[in-house]
């Protein structure tokens, strides 16, 4: 097992009690990372399904690869800041705002730093919304921004327009495992052409999706071809009255037939099927479908910007 207890007794913050994370931290964590988002976005965005799922990947060892910053005034325990780092890579932060500037999210971020240079990763960052202070926290530890990205969302009550697909075309919700391994493999081959990271594997993809709180066989669904070939998939996550489009992938030579787009519309018709009048995605500036996705009406609701810093030459 990898030592995380030397990092967790290097952060100096000597008010507070610090661990790694149990599952029974997930709401806590949600209830964390929401109020930061309300904060920042005005909205709320991401649900405790979100962090249940990204914990039970097989990949992701909650025990060595996460932290939290607890207080414990007047005999009770809150969690106020906390810290998870995927694959030395990909972090994310949140510290409460009553106990902003007292030097918890400096601290994390350097914890964030320790485990990326741990597991080997050479680079970590996260995505923090325009204006955040996360953002400016960011700046002044030296991070900078690799790319950005926008949330898109069809507004309640605008209309959808129909997007027809090639004659011997189909789309249908996934039937069983075997659909959800080729979904797997349609979306990773379409997103590694943008995406510099490793490939995912079956089980953490099955994590997050098919084994995600709430997730329905409908939710996943696929575009067949003439001969019966699974050449793309739209992956829908239902919150509330909002359907969240999280994954939209069509294969590199079938694309430009309006096939992502007929996806798309399917999975908002479904949302709203199924009582979510709004529906959402989002897409970064290594892909280059922001056009697609405003040509179907989509509207940008906020902005983020992923921020770095390259771990493998600090002490």
């Amino acid at each position: 097992m990898r030592d995380t207890q030397l990092d967790i007794n290097d952060l100096g913050l000597t008010d507070y009690a610090v661990r790694p994370l149990t599952v029974a931290d997930a709401e806590a964590v949600f209830e964390l990372m929401a109020a930061g988002e309300l904060e920042t976005i005005g909205e709320v965005a991401i649900e405790e399904a979100d962090i249940i799922s990204d914990w039970q990947r097989p990949s992701f060892d909650l025990a060595t690869q996460s932290i939290g910053v607890l207080d414990n005034e007047d005999g009770h325990e809150s969690l106020v800041g906390y810290a998870e780092v995927y694959r030395g890579r990909y972090a994310d932060v949140a510290v409460a705002a009553d106990h902003r500037g007292r030097g918890i999210g400096t601290a994390l971020a350097h914890w964030t730093q320790r485990l990326s240079r741990r597991d080997g990763s050479g680079l970590v960052g996260m995505p923090t919304p325009d204006g955040s202070p996360g953002e400016h926290l960011m700046r002044e530890l030296g991070y900078e921004v690799l790319w950005t990205s926008w949330v898109l969302a069809m507004p309640e009550g605008k209309q959808i327009e129909p997007q027809p697909i090639p004659e011997g075309y189909s789309i249908r919700p996934a039937e069983g495992e075997a659909d959800y391994r080729t979904a797997h493999e349609v979306v990773e081959d379409a997103f590694l052409e943008w995406s510099e990271r490793e490939r995912e594997t079956y089980a953490d993809f099955a994590a997050l999706i098919v084994h995600r709180p709430g997730f329905e066989p409908w939710h996943l669904k696929l575009m067949i071809d003439p001969s019966g070939q699974v050449v793309g998939t739209s992956i829908l996550q239902l919150a509330g009255e909002c359907g969240y489009v999280s994954r939209l992938a069509v294969r590199r030579d079938q694309r430009h037939r309006g096939l992502a787009r007929a996806l798309l519309v399917d999975s908002f018709e479904q949302a709203r099927a199924h009582g979510a009048p709004r529906s959402e995605l989002s897409t970064d500036s290594r892909t280059g479908a922001l056009s697609l996705y405003e040509k179907v009406g989509m509207e940008v609701t906020s902005t983020w910007r992923h921020w770095a810093i390259d771990t493998s030459q600090q002490p």
